[in-house]
């Protein structure tokens, strides 16, 4: 880029003298009417990012919660899985006797 306004330059150094005093005229009338638009931007980022923020979150405790739901499970299953050998050991116990 820097080659391209180098050549620009050499090409045409007048029209490159008056692009830059034009804008550094033209800067003090653009700047104000560009600051609306730049904080309504800013302003529309920032709530998107509370929401999402928030919206995250609930996805977060939703993921937790099925999460504890399913180690419930797992424990409750091998809980049923070990108390079952143990039964019937002790059926088996009483049929020999």
């Amino acid at each position: 880029m820097l080659e391209s306004l180098k050549k620009a330059y050499q090409d045409n150094p007048n029209r490159t003298l008056a692009i830059g005093v034009g804008a550094l005229v033209l800067t003090p009338v653009i700047l104000p009417l560009l600051k609306p638009v730049a904080k309504a931007t800013v302003k529309t980022g920032v709530i998107l990012y509370q929401k999402t923020k928030g919206t995250l979150a609930e996805a977060g405790e939703v993921m937790g919660d099925i999460v504890a739901e399913a180690k419930a499970e797992v424990i409750a299953e091998q809980a049923q899985r070990n108390a079952l050998p143990t039964a019937k050991s002790e059926g088996l116990n009483g049929i020999e006797d």
